[in-house]
């Protein structure tokens, strides 16, 4: 053996093998033009179409390829492992005749009809996963999509999709989508990107309908509709409900001509939870700019508008129970609670058209519960600067408009008497900010009924020449008008009648995290830069995203001088989106999942998305793990409405506590 052939056998025995670099996996490409497709605007493709989607799936994860053209077609179906790709300049038009027909439906009672059926779409998928729509294209109703209930051989939808997963929607628009651009019930997992809905003067009624759906994300994107922009529900077409939660929408604008732009109901069969909107620019809604109706049964909680811009707003803000029990069992009124709202700002506020289904051209922010069931508590708006049309008389301000418990349009109630807020059948609402008026408004800013714990901190209220007061109560438990003024500075101006006052002061406590009782696996942990040295966290790898763990906590007791609606704190460490995230409850009441924390390598305090109405007493508040890489240093407590935490607050350690309640 020579020399060199002993010395490349000793390397090949020594060193370890140089792995080759991975090679990126390409999606097949099927081109609906090799399988039949014209693109001509007449001939049907549809049989072209799915035939490419039947190779793709098989595939699977190939990408159908839509080049430019005009691809006429009746219904298509859609398969799983796909990705339709609309390329800029193609089309994809729904055909006149030759629809998929409506497949029966036995529940067909609890919503409406178009909620009802699915197959009768131009494009449909039923427990489909991992299907991709994206291009630069467009899809088109044509006319052909019916707004209403469609006859033989009509679709009434661009797009459905029923119980399916991981979907996305991407850069494509919709015109023309007849009752629904899209209609997606059932889902979870859903990515909407940059995508567009085009209102047209026909051919279109709502923009996008999410229905008990969960894990969604809408950004980037423009929701133009006629009816119903974009709207989140819980109806009963699948036989059943699932919880609407986690669900995002940001950075997008919103349009209704004659109707809601940011809608939740009006079916609301199934919960709601745990939804965030931020950097909302809403241009006009016939109806409700922010609207939230449950009208039956459905609790809708853990809401938060972030960051929002109205204009031509028939009703800035529209929050309302009902009793219309449109589901199985005819549930009774739901709960709306723990809504936020920060930095909305709304100028302009008149009806985009004012029509017959529109009714005037702008009426009142209100809030209403039922005489049995108030809305609330944790309805707190921060920063809400409204400049309203005005021009209403002094006489509107006494009246009292009815109850319709089983209908939700805000023409119902006619005009309020109050130009700013009416709120009835309500308990622990806080309001701040400003608001305004165009022209002479001789009604009150605000007027509250029936309630409890309302309180009004930093408001500054414009007021009409012949108004004969700025805010009034009556029948209300637990008022306050703290910090506020007319926009001359002067006091507001106060009418109480059969009310009584905030009892008590408000109460503001702070608290170690390590000072409570605490289970394994969490632990107190040593950092300098936490309050007092030490902080809270669980064990590396205890995660517990779904249900509350049943050990695992810290527990703090604590001890209320005077009952409150009270707003928590927490002084933590979120440092990425996979650990930022605690299971929260008041004494033995139910845990809340407190995701989303706002992120950061540093302490920082940050707000529950919840509030708590605690009587006076022994109270405690627990933290549990949820996952494992999020921190919790020093918690706070405040019934003040006006209240921030700050470091260096007393602790409560020195307190003398009874056991928790």
């Amino acid at each position: 053996m020579t020399a060199l052939r002993r010395f490349l056998l000793v390397c090949a025995l020594v060193l370890p093998a140089v792995p080759m670099p991975a090679t990126a996996t390409v999606a097949a490409e099927f081109d609906v033009r090799d399988y039949g497709a014209t693109g001509n605007g007449s001939t049907y493709d549809d049989d072209a179409i799915d035939q490419a989607i039947t190779a793709a799936s098989a595939a699977p994860g190939g990408v159908v390829v839509f080049p430019p053209g005009r691809y006429r077609s009746r219904t298509i179906h859609l398969k799983s492992n796909i990705t339709l790709r609309i390329d800029g300049g193609a089309t994809i038009l729904a055909a006149g005749s030759g629809m998929d027909a409506p497949e029966p439906n036995p529940y067909d009672d609890y919503q409406d009809y178009g909620h009802s059926h699915f197959h009768n779409s131009l494009m449909w998928g039923s427990g489909v996963t991992d299907v991709h729509i994206t291009g630069d294209g467009t899809v088109d109703g044509d006319g052909n999509l019916i707004t209403g209930n469609p006859s033989s051989g009509q679709a009434d939808k661009a797009l459905t999709l029923t119980e399916c997963s991981n979907i996305s929607l991407t850069g494509i628009t919709f015109r023309r989508g007849g009752h629904f651009a899209a209609l997606v019930n059932g889902c979870h997992d859903v990515v909407i990107d940059h995508l567009t809905t085009v209102r047209s003067s026909s051919g279109v009624r709502d923009g996008i309908n999410l229905i008990n759906s969960w894990n969604v994300t809408v950004s980037d994107s423009r929701v133009e509709a006629s009816d119903d922009a974009l709207v989140f529900k819980s109806d009963f077409a699948l036989g059943h409900t699932y919880t609407s939660q986690n669900v995002r929408v940001r950075d997008t604008v919103v349009y209704s001509h004659e109707n809601n732009a940011l809608q939740f109901g009006s079916e609301t069969c199934g919960d709601f939870r745990d939804f965030r909107f931020e950097r909302i620019t809403v241009l006009g809604a016939g109806k409700a700019g922010i609207g939230i109706v449950s009208m039956d049964g459905a609790i809708i909680e853990d809401i938060h508008y972030e960051n929002v811009t109205l204009t031509r707003t028939t009703s800035p803000l529209f929050f309302k129970i009902g009793e219309r029990r449109r589901c199985p069992g005819s549930p009774p009124a739901g709960r709306i609670r723990n809504i936020t709202l920060t930095g909305v700002t709304g100028t302009g506020l008149t009806a985009p058209v004012v029509t017959g289904t529109v009714g005037a051209s702008d009426y009142t922010s209100t809030m209403t519960g039922t005489p049995a069931v108030d809305i609330g508590p944790g309805i707190t708006l921060t920063d809400v600067d409204l400049r309203v049309p005005g021009g209403h008389p002094a006489s509107e301000a006494t009246r009292v408009p009815g109850e319709f418990p089983t209908t939700y349009p805000p023409r119902d109630y006619g005009p309020r008497p109050s130009f700013g807020y009416w709120i009835r059948h309500a308990t622990g609402v806080t309001l701040n900010g400003e608001t305004r008026f165009d022209d002479n408004d001789n009604r009150p800013a605000v007027i509250v009924d029936d309630s409890s714990n309302v309180v009004l901190t930093g408001v500054v209220a414009q007021r009409g020449s012949g108004s004969a007061y700025d805010v009034g109560f009556s029948g209300v438990t637990g008022y306050a008008v703290r910090g506020s003024s007319n926009t001359a500075g002067g006091a507001l101006r106060v009418r109480a009648v059969n009310s009584t006052p905030v009892p008590g002061n408000p109460v503001t406590r702070y608290a170690e995290a390590e000072s409570g009782v605490i289970t394994e696996p969490m632990r107190v942990w040593s950092d300098p830069a936490a309050s007092g040295g030490s902080y809270v966290s669980v064990v590396a790898g205890h995660n517990s995203q779904s249900t509350a763990p049943s050990t695992g906590w810290t527990t703090l007791p604590f001890d209320v001088s005077d009952a409150g609606t009270f707003s928590v704190w927490a002084r933590v460490i979120a440092p990425t989106t996979s650990d930022d995230s605690f299971w929260v409850r008041s004494g033995t009441g139910t845990w809340t999942s407190w995701n989303n924390i706002p992120l950061g390598t540093a302490w920082h305090w940050a707000r529950l998305p919840v509030t708590y109405d605690l009587a006076a007493g022994p109270r405690s508040l627990t933290f549990a793990y949820r996952e494992d890489g999020t921190r919790i240093d020093r918690v706070a407590i405040s019934s003040d409405p006006a209240f921030t935490p700050a470091d260096g607050g007393p602790n409560l350690d020195h307190l003398d506590v009874a056991t928790p309640t």
